[in-house]
């Protein structure tokens, strides 16, 4: 699902570059652009990043997601 539409990025690519390393609000802007438009998908960039840190959860390791990238 689209968390960004201005800049086109799915919910997945907010996942995918979690688990590459970045931490932060700012570090997803400054990779996938979030964000810097409109504004509307800081509530959906902030969940994907609570998930991340607070509830590690088989939808978010690193096997699931590269295998339903490459589906």
């Amino acid at each position: 699902m689209y968390a960004c539409v201005c800049r086109a990025v799915t919910e997945r690519q907010i996942h995918l570059a979690i688990l590459a390393g970045a931490n932060s609000v700012k570090d997803l802007r400054h990779e996938l652009g979030v964000i810097d438009e409109c504004g509307h998908c800081a509530s959906c960039v902030k969940k994907c990043l609570r998930e991340a840190h607070h509830s590690p959860s088989p939808k978010l390791s690193s096997a699931n997601i590269l295998s339903s990238v490459a589906a």
